[in-house]
């Protein structure tokens, strides 16, 4: 009997040894890290002018009628002062002040309010809209209590955080969480890598700061889902991607990227299937700005891009931030999938950019076909296509017209892509189509690579299982 009661308590201590040792300590209080913290959180309130024009009617035309046109002339201009509200947070005694990008954006005056009572006008040293981030200069000679960042890769999943900010014009309101998720992306901006929170965040929280438990910031309070409010679903941009940007800003006044000179893609299984790749990985190039440093370098479309500067490339959103953040002017060796082979270029980076579309030819009408073996029908692309669509030089291919219902196309490809590219050969005309279609069926590959560009003029890659 004692020699049962002994294994029993025992077993006790070794389930309460093991769980204090898989778990942190739950904090008793936040109030002392607020406390230490609040000084630096700053309440951000903007104006800007916004001309309106009044009706001269006592009713309201329905929308859609010709006289709600007809009639808006004649309305009286008027100008109003539209208010904005936000957070953001101290990085430099001299009154510095970083915040996200809409909560300025066309400001005529920005004010500052720091540490409940004090209020201070502020310029704008740079804002960057890709990011949402802006950096502020507080107009005064006042010495302030800065924050400092900390590392964004080391936040793990389940570590607990505060946010501060200015929820609904509610200054000075602390809420806590933990980080819910990483590398979050939900389409608001074009580099997106964000921290999921479930520390309530509300309208007017935008741009104030998420800290770790050591007071760091690790993130940029920036978005929220729920149109009324928090359900507890929050974002905040990384820490260490906002200070580079931040760090730019202040600096030049504007933002300074890497830049390849490739539309890319994912890599589907199909794709992967057809290039021989083991997995679906890397980033796909759909195609090569003329001139730019991957054109220079001689990455063609078609190639996928596996590794970036020693940084092996998973998905294809992550290829942009890794780039983005590189320096401008570096040689970076990039490691590409071509031909069942994998080998390196070294690319000369150079600052992002848009290129301009290639200029228009001329190309002769034609009537459309239908490519049996597909159930789709095709005409071949013609002049107005490419002046309308502003298409690149010397593009040839086809244009689908119809898609039947029981196409293995159906629900890959839409009405008015245009095929260039079958199998990695040139299509010229339709019956290049077709005959590379019967080829593949003569044989036992079952999956066909199609190039097209989609009805958003967008180049990319498409493997199609035939049936």
């Amino acid at each position: 009997m004692n020699k049962l009661k002994i294994n029993i308590l025992t077993i006790i201590f070794i389930l309460g040894f093991s769980a204090q040792s898989f778990s942190k300590n739950v904090p008793e209080s936040f109030a002392d890290l607020a406390e230490k913290l609040m000084p630096s959180v700053v309440n951000i309130s903007t104006t800007q002018t916004v001309i309106t024009s009044s009706n001269p009617f006592p009713f309201q035309f329905p929308p859609g009628s010709p006289f709600e046109d007809m009639f808006k002339e004649f309305g009286t201009p008027q100008e109003r002062k539209s208010a904005a509200l936000g957070s953001g947070f101290i990085i430099d005694e001299k009154g510095i002040v970083v915040t996200n990008n809409h909560v300025i954006q066309d400001a005529e005056d920005i004010i500052v309010r720091v540490d409940g009572d004090k209020e201070f006008k502020a310029r704008v040293i740079g804002a960057d809209p890709l990011s949402d981030i802006a950096v502020l200069q507080l107009d005064t000679k006042e010495k302030f209590v800065p924050v400092k960042f900390g590392d964004s890769d080391k936040a793990r999943i389940g570590d607990w955080v505060i946010a501060i900010g200015n929820p609904f014009g509610l200054g000075g309101t602390v809420t806590s969480g933990i980080i819910s998720a990483r590398n979050r992306s939900i389409g608001l901006s074009r580099y997106e890598d964000y921290i999921q929170t479930d520390a309530s965040i509300n309208s007017g929280n935008s741009g104030g700061p998420l800290f770790d438990m050591r007071g760091d910031v690790i993130g940029i309070n920036t978005a929220i889902l729920g149109r009324n409010g928090s359900i507890g679903i929050g974002f905040s941009i990384p820490s260490n991607s906002a200070k580079i940007v931040i760090d730019q800003l202040i600096e030049f006044g504007e933002t300074k990227r890497g830049w390849l000179g490739v539309r890319i893609q994912d890599v589907t299984k199909e794709i992967a299937e057809v290039e021989e790749l083991d997995v679906p990985r890397g980033a796909l190039v759909a195609s090569v700005a003329e001139n730019s440093p991957s054109d220079i370098a001689g990455v063609k479309a078609g190639d996928i891009i596996l590794e970036f500067n020693g940084e092996k490339i998973k998905e294809m959103k992550e290829l942009p931030i890794i780039v983005a953040r590189t320096e401008v002017g570096k040689k970076v060796d990039v490691k590409i999938w071509r031909n069942k082979k994998e080998f390196t270029k070294k690319i000369i980076l150079g600052r992002l950019e848009t290129s301009e579309d290639f200029k228009v030819t001329k190309k002769p009408l034609s009537t459309e076909k239908v490519i049996e073996d597909l159930k789709i029908t095709v005409r071949e692309l013609n002049n107005d296509d490419i002046s309308q669509r502003k298409l690149p030089n010397q593009i040839n291919g086809v244009v689908i017209t119809k898609i039947e219902d029981n196409s293995p196309l159906k629900n890959s490809i839409e009405v008015n892509s245009i095929i260039i590219e079958a199998q990695k050969k040139k299509i010229k005309s339709i019956d290049d189509l077709n005959q590379i279609v019967k080829q593949v069926l003569n044989t036992n590959q079952k999956t066909i690579l199609f190039v097209i560009y989609n009805s958003q003029n967008q180049r990319r890659y498409i493997g199609i299982k035939l049936k």
